[in-house]
């Protein structure tokens, strides 16, 4: 996991060309459970700025972290003049400003679970919240997408990220909620889901991969390999389906 971790740099530009951007419905929905005015934000491991934008665009002044300095090059080419960004890992961020939202987009799961909730309160006001959104991209239609999952399977079993937890994908709430839900830092825990759907073209689809770490720490003659098997057993266009599982949580005043 360190190396996927770390593997994105490389991939900075196409991460933002390829991946989906987040709908206007997840500022709303966590602009809603804090039920207050949020007007300073952290973002943990803010990649090229998709979450970030949506944020700041809503009035909200971002300070946007990321410990990749490729990452966070990009990031400053998209993201509004009033966004402050910081090169650093969640782990080295010192508590000293309160923010009234700390939030991660598909990020949480690269940090280290030792301490992982103090540090997220430490740098929360009391009665702030912490969202936490992300999910995978899967293709929709599911002959497709065991025609990919057959072409990789010689050089990758899946391209998933595990549950950080263990948690089994039945369950009804999944992690990080299950760790909130444990965590004497914080109350309320909600788990929602918001429908996102795009199609697009079988060579964006595959820069789309391009940008998964589970591929980029292939040797590079295997992932070149496998995406030449990908191509040929993809349609024209693709219809995506990377529904969003939001998690929000707030900080309580006293552990």
């Amino acid at each position: 996991m360190p190396d996927r971790a770390l593997s994105f740099g490389t991939t900075a530009e196409a991460y933002e060309r390829f991946r989906p951007g987040y709908p206007a419905a997840l500022v709303d929905t966590v602009l809603t459970y804090a039920g207050r005015p949020i007007r300073t934000a952290l973002e943990i491991g803010a990649g090229t700025g998709k979450a970030t934008r949506l944020f700041a665009g809503r009035g909200v002044t971002v300070t946007a972290t990321e410990p990749d300095g490729a990452m966070l090059a990009e990031l400053r080419r998209h993201v509004p003049a009033g966004v402050r960004t910081v090169r650093a890992a969640f782990e080295d961020l010192r508590p000293g400003e309160r923010y009234g939202l700390v939030y991660a987009a598909a990020a949480l799961h690269w940090t280290k679970p030792e301490g992982r909730w103090s540090r997220v309160a430490a740098l929360l006001e009391p009665g702030g919240v912490f969202a936490s959104f992300g999910g995978p991209v899967r293709l929709a239609d599911p002959a497709v997408e065991e025609a990919v999952r057959a072409a990789r399977a010689p050089f990758l079993a899946s391209d998933d990220i595990p549950s950080p937890d263990g948690t089994p994908p039945e369950q009804d709430m999944q992690w990080p909620g299950t760790e909130l839900q444990r965590s004497e830092w914080f109350a309320d825990v909600r788990q929602s889901v918001i429908e996102r759907r795009e199609t697009m073209t079988a060579r964006d689809y595959v820069g789309l991969l391009s940008t998964v770490s589970a591929y980029l720490v292939l040797p590079a003659a295997d992932r070149e390999e496998v995406f030449r098997r990908i191509t040929l057993v993809l349609p024209e266009a693709v219809e995506i389906a990377g529904d969003i599982t939001v998690h929000l949580a707030r900080r309580r005043s006293e552990p």
